[in-house]
């Protein structure tokens, strides 16, 4: 994770903007089905000559106000909050959403009653009953095949998995628009290094190519610091590398 000069950025740069469109509707499928949509947000600094005091390129203040900040979505997450134990049968709320939560539903859930299967739940710690669904993540090409996949998406289980009893993910390809896997072998070698990177953070595979993660799994706890240390020798090899 340490080589850096590909990057189109500091990665130090990046946020994670996390929200829930709440549309304040009494219905079962709302009160059993939350999205939460995570928008993976650079910070950058461009300068705005004509609004420096000094000559172009002499001022080095940095508080210049020719300097302009603004944030550039360079992806997104997106997942889905399970509530078990509202008034609608969670398998049959999955089925109605999306065909990828369906497989995920048929694999984990019990279809007539909406709770974990009898199996899965002799998986799972008693912490929660929600189920947590990390249904999507995308990152803008350039800044691919660093590891930041797997530690934004860490950071955002970390703040979405509270009262979570679990959490689950099916890995592999979401965009398809470019080019460069139209071949059988990079197509299998990029959703191999897919699958490592969320068995890094503590999924395991289950079945049917679902993983699941406890909230309370030691791995994600360990993997956390070494992550957050990644990311940051990551960000500091950029700007030793731009200066």
């Amino acid at each position: 994770m340490i080589e850096s000069l590909t990057l189109p950025g500091d990665p130090s740069e990046l946020r994670l903007r996390i929200s829930y469109d709440d549309a304040l509707l009494d219905t079962p499928q709302g009160d059993t089905l939350e999205r939460w949509d995570v928008t993976v947000l650079h910070r950058r600094r461009t300068d705005d000559t004509a609004r420096c005091p000094a000559s172009p390129g002499v001022c080095v203040t940095p508080a210049c106000s020719a300097t302009v900040v603004g944030d550039v979505a360079v992806g997104s997450m997106t997942f889905f909050r399970v509530r078990l134990d509202q008034r609608m049968n969670a398998f049959w709320a999955m089925e109605q959403e999306t065909e990828e939560l369906y497989e995920t539903a048929q694999v984990l859930l019990d279809q007539e009653t909406g709770n974990f299967t009898d199996e899965v739940s002799e998986l799972l710690d008693y912490v929660g009953s929600d189920l947590l669904v990390m249904d999507r993540v995308t990152l803008d090409e350039q800044w691919r095949g660093h590891g930041l996949g797997a530690v934004l998406a860490m950071e955002a289980v970390l703040r979405l998995k509270a009262g979570c009893r679990a959490i689950a993910c099916s890995p592999g390809v979401t965009d398809i628009s470019g080019n460069r896997l139209r071949d059988r072998a990079e197509w299998d070698r990029v959703n191999d290094q897919i699958r490592q990177g969320w068995e890094r953070i503590g999924f395991r595979l289950y079945r049917d190519n679902v993983f699941l993660l406890s909230p309370t799994s030691q791995v994600l706890e360990d993997q956390r610091g070494v992550l957050r240390a990644q990311f940051a020798q990551l960000g500091a090899a950029w700007r030793a590398s731009d200066q």
